[in-house]
């Protein structure tokens, strides 16, 4: 955002509060861990997705994101309800099976589990995000940074709109110090600069709609990293991608539910297939199966 418009909008009467549903503060949406508490911890499973480009194993982060987890592994084996977007009927079935990965972007990341094959559909429902801001150093980072010509919003926050910048850093501001005119403003500025300063990116993210837990640990966007693709805070369904590379630029936005232990060879190869614009392949690249690995038997 340039340093322009931040300079125009905090000179205009759209700054002003508006009349909006109070939200909670930092605190009161990251849930706090019970030190005599302890989350018993279970072995996390292993998958293995057949491709008709070849094979990739998973381990999954069954302690960090179970609930996720347990959605992927519901689906993928035919366990979990959910809506056939075609007949708009409820059933079960092997979900992930016959679908294709549908956007890939080269040195970015592979994303799959729509049935529809356009990244618009899903299995008709959708939970919340598994994600420790606190864990991935959210709560360190600024929200409010010299950007070169000026002071702006953090990239990592991915704010491009006026609006954006309205609702979920100035207005939580302006509502803070109790500014309910103009005037109000202008005597407050330095107050609103100083506020602006303390902010972090996990204060704007939670002004954004996200709701974070620290009972739990979680894993940065990491290259061979598998994580839930969604829509805003709280949408997840049945849409996961594979990153290709680092892209922690995106933590604290995606549940990261599990990593690649054979097969980053197949994922890379993926963004060697030609694309259709503006991000799929022209030659479907299919999922044929997604099955947990089962345990070897014990010896007798």
């Amino acid at each position: 955002m340039k340093s322009q418009l931040v300079a125009a909008l905090l000179a205009t009467t759209a700054l002003l509060p508006a009349q909006t549903e109070e939200k909670k503060t930092t605190q009161d949406t990251v849930k706090k861990v019970d030190a005599k508490k302890t989350v018993k911890k279970v072995k996390n499973p292993k998958v293995l997705i057949k491709t008709s480009m070849g094979e990739i194993t998973l381990e999954l982060f069954a302690n960090e994101a179970p609930k996720t987890v347990a959605n992927f592994l519901g689906l993928a084996e035919g366990t979990k309800e959910f809506t056939d977007s075609k007949t708009r009927k409820k059933t079960k079935r092997n979900y992930f099976d016959g679908l294709i990965f549908h956007r890939v972007i080269a040195d970015f990341m592979a994303q799959g589990g729509c049935p529809d094959g356009n990244g618009r559909g899903g299995p008709g429902f959708s939970f919340e995000d598994e994600i420790n801001a606190k864990a991935l150093g959210l709560d360190k980072k600024m929200a409010w940074v010299d950007t070169g010509g000026g002071k702006g919003p953090n990239q990592l926050l991915g704010i491009r709109s006026r609006e954006k910048l309205q609702s979920a850093i100035m207005d939580p501001v302006i509502k803070k110090l109790g500014i309910k005119s103009q005037k109000d403003f202008e005597e407050k500025k330095k107050d609103v600069g100083a506020e602006l300063d303390k902010l972090t990116v996990l204060d704007v993210f939670v002004n954004m709609g996200y709701k974070y837990n620290d009972t739990r640990s979680s894993h940065g966007m990491l290259r061979g990293t598998i994580a839930m693709a969604n829509s805003g805070p709280n949408t997840n369904g049945s849409q996961f991608f594979l990153n290709m590379k680092d892209n922690t630029y995106l933590n604290g936005k995606h549940t990261v539910f599990g990593k690649v232990l054979t097969g980053m060879d197949i994922i890379d190869k993926m963004q060697t297939v030609k694309m259709k614009a503006p991000s799929k392949p022209e030659r479907d690249i299919k999922i044929i199966s997604i099955r947990k690995i089962a345990k070897p038997a014990k010896d007798k």
